[in-house]
């Protein structure tokens, strides 16, 4: 008797099991947002350690989304050669190490070396976790559950700004050493955790590992209350399952992978744009009565209602659909911001601002994985990470200039860029609703 993975898992449910692994892979995805956002709130008190203006101290940033690029790359072909489970668990173990490392800098130099270090290992987790957490849940559990371990992104943006308000309240001498090193604990309590994680089915199916492959899924169903397979069951991937030569950008795939890459990039160079600057001006200048890190806390907050509507819409909307709302609401979020004549006007614009990115966010990585076949989904999902962060190397320097001179011109530019992100996903293609992944 043979049956398919999804089916395996749909008769197991989203139990037990899919929990223990979203509160695994949802600590370091906390601990990676931490390390990304780190960049914003840690460049102003980098500055001031080292004696250098705010551009110089954002090259910290460059050199971290440097990392990130070649990361999310390199990473992402790996676990589709070599097993997601063992990339895992040496990204996380450098994410902790070099993190931690990094808030004992002795100079500027070791600081960018360090932070190059720690991108390269966050740019190889944020891949692979979507793609091997995707590959243990049902087809209709799964959009929800990616956008909940989504939302762990917020909760780690949030502690970053507490600990950065928690800083300048103590009035730190170097504030930034304080951020890094609370950034780095997650993921040093997950290099534990990660041992618990077993291989993904569908990557051992693909190897040929078919016994394998099925005591895993024994090993959710019972974890879940469902009774083991039978003994003369074959686990198989679906009959149907796509394999193009050519990889991602395979005849079949080609116009779907560049229309998700380019809403990668746009969403990317919009988020790290907003983000990695506003902390640093909401602290030293900020806006009428919208100042300080207090306000960043508040701004943290308004992403998780962001990530449950988000959650709610690409199972009752469909992927595509809620993608479009969050773009243009983040749209219009930078436009009010723009055109804001009071402070509460700007303090509105910015919290919508943070709650439609992050939506954006859920349902993008809720759609990009669903896109692509096993064989080629950490790929898939390391190229688009890869091109997000090239979003975030322009943010520190490409767009310093414009930042520095006329903060609300790049807003207005964020503007343009999430419509012009509206338009492009609709080169996508299907809706991935409900659909089985092979």
């Amino acid at each position: 008797m043979n049956i398919t993975v999804d089916d395996a898992l749909t008769q197991a449910g989203a139990g037990r099991f899919q929990r223990r692994l979203m509160a695994i892979f949802g600590l370091v995805w906390a601990a990676d947002a931490m390390q990304v956002v780190a960049v914003g709130f840690a460049a102003p008190s980098i500055a001031a350690s080292f004696g250098l203006d705010m551009r110089t101290a954002l090259h910290s940033g460059t050199l971290f989304f440097l990392g990130m690029f070649l990361g999310a790359a390199l990473f992402g072909r790996l676990a589709d050669r070599v097993g997601r489970r063992n990339v895992l668990i040496v990204t996380v173990a450098c994410d902790a190490v070099f993190g931690l490392a990094s808030a004992f800098s002795p100079d500027f130099q070791w600081l960018l070396a360090l932070r190059f270090l720690t991108g390269a290992a966050v740019g190889g987790t944020l891949p692979v976790d979507y793609a091997m957490m995707a590959e243990f849940l049902p087809p209709k559990n799964r959009g929800r559950w990616l956008v909940w371990l989504e939302g762990f992104w917020a909760l780690g943006t949030l502690i970053v700004a507490l600990t950065a308000w928690a800083a300048a309240t103590w009035a730190l001498g170097a504030p930034w050493k304080l951020i890094y090193i609370v950034a780095a604990l997650p993921a040093c309590i997950g290099i534990f955790l990660r041992l618990w994680v077993p291989e993904s089915p569908m990557y051992l199916l693909r190897r040929d590992r078919e016994p394998q492959a099925r005591a895993i899924i024994n090993r959710v169903r019972v974890a879940n209350g469902a009774p083991a397979l039978p003994k003369d069951a074959r686990l198989i991937l679906p009959p149907a399952a796509p394999a193009p030569a050519g990889g991602i950008l395979a005849p079949g795939l080609a116009r779907t992978t560049l229309a998700v890459l380019s809403v990668w990039f746009l969403v990317s160079l919009s988020y790290y744009g907003v983000f990695v600057w506003l902390p640093g001006k909401l602290a030293t200048e900020g806006f009428g009565f919208v100042r300080g890190y207090g306000f960043l806390v508040v701004l943290a907050l308004a992403q998780l209602p962001g990530y449950a509507l988000a959650a709610w819409g690409v199972d009752h909307w469909g992927r595509q659909r809620t993608l479009r709302i969050f773009l243009m609401l983040s749209a219009l979020g930078c436009m009010a911001f723009v055109t804001a004549g009071s402070a509460l006007l700007v303090a509105g614009a910015l919290m919508l601002m943070s709650f439609a990115l992050l939506g954006t966010w859920g349902a993008l990585y809720a759609l990009t994985p669903e896109v692509y076949p096993t064989t080629l989904r950490a790929t898939g999902m390391g190229m688009a990470g890869a091109i997000a962060r090239l979003g975030g190397l322009a943010a520190p320097s490409v767009l310093a200039v414009l930042a520095t001179s006329d903060f609300n011109a790049m807003i207005g530019l964020f503007a343009a860029l999430l419509v012009l992100a509206a338009v492009l996903s609709f080169a996508i293609g299907r809706e991935t609703r409900g659909v089985s992944i092979a």
